[in-house]
């Protein structure tokens, strides 16, 4: 019950970034980084104040286990990065609600990479993939007849989920050997070292906003990620990558929702109808699995392993 509670409170946090991100007057690729540096420095300053005997029960142990895992953990910090550094600027170039639509994808992408690493497929989750695939079509070709910027907007929040699906995957290996500060902390710090040389790269502003932007940016940063993004590495100890990634599909009305309210910005009919296609591709395709049991993964679509 309390993984459930915890799951959801995950969910209401990310639900937030959408329509925060797009309000807060900051370069997309700044506010990315902003909201991880300041998430891995406040994991900093609870890992340095936490002793050993508070750490989750079964992990932190030395060894072979422990550095490969900070390889995993430093690897899932670079799709996190990619993550944030193509979703982010898509919420000024789509709909919030498109947006978020597209980049919780992500359980299409993770089934794939499930297909690439072994696991099988049946015909109803390839179905469930396709029919989500028409919702993603008949987003993008609503946003194509309103502009090339949208549409554009929604290829990066699709190249956003792909992202995740790979952070998803990495993380569910690395969680295995570190607890969950420990490993948020350094595929946070990973992706925010990318990040500000990305901005470096490119000119973006890392200073100079608004006393309301950099609340933003705050609240971004706690519900996003300190919340949001913390608890779904923390649920990463008991589900695979997968599931995770299915469980954020709550976001897409809960984001929609509250873009309508803050923003004004209402979807489209086409857009609502494809958002609609896209969970319920989805969720066919996650009613198709067949989980594995009595192992940990449960939860691998279409897997008979």
């Amino acid at each position: 019950m309390v993984e459930v509670v915890l799951l959801g409170v995950a969910v209401l946090g990310v639900s937030a970034t959408g329509p925060l991100a797009a309000a807060a007057q900051a370069p997309a690729l700044a506010i990315a980084f902003w909201r991880n540096a300041a998430a891995s420095t406040v994991l900093l300053g609870v890992l340095a104040l936490r002793t050993g005997k508070q750490r989750e029960q079964g992990e932190g142990r030395e060894g072979r286990g422990r550095r490969k895992a900070t390889r995993l953990s430093l690897l899932s910090g670079v799709f996190l990065a990619g993550h944030f550094a193509t979703w982010i600027p898509s919420l000024t170039m789509t709909s919030v609600a498109a947006s978020t639509a597209l980049v919780c994808a992500a359980p299409l992408w993770s089934g794939l990479i499930a297909h690439a690493r072994g696991a099988r497929l049946g015909g109803r989750v390839w179905a469930g993939m396709a029919l989500a695939l028409g919702g993603v079509l008949l987003i993008g070709g609503a946003d194509f007849q309103t502009s090339s910027t949208a549409l554009a907007g929604d290829l990066l929040a699709l190249a956003g989920a792909l992202c995740m699906a790979a952070y998803l995957t990495v993380g569910e290996s690395a969680r295995r050997a570190v607890d969950t500060a420990t490993y948020s902390r350094t595929s946070y710090a990973a992706a925010a070292v990318l990040l500000l040389l990305t901005c470096l790269l490119s000119g973006s502003a890392l200073f100079g906003y608004s006393a309301r932007t950099w609340l933003l940016l705050a609240a971004l940063t706690v519900c996003g990620q300190l919340v949001g993004h913390t608890l779904f590495n923390r649920s990463l100890k008991l589900l695979n990558g997968h599931t995770v990634a299915t469980i954020t599909l709550l976001e897409v009305p809960g984001a929609a929702l509250l873009a309508t309210v803050w923003l004004g910005q209402t979807p489209s009919p086409a857009v609502a109808a494809g958002i609609a296609v896209v969970l319920l591709g989805v969720y066919v395709t996650i009613r198709a699995q067949r989980p594995r049991t009595g192992r940990r993964g449960v939860g691998v679509p279409g897997t008979t392993r």
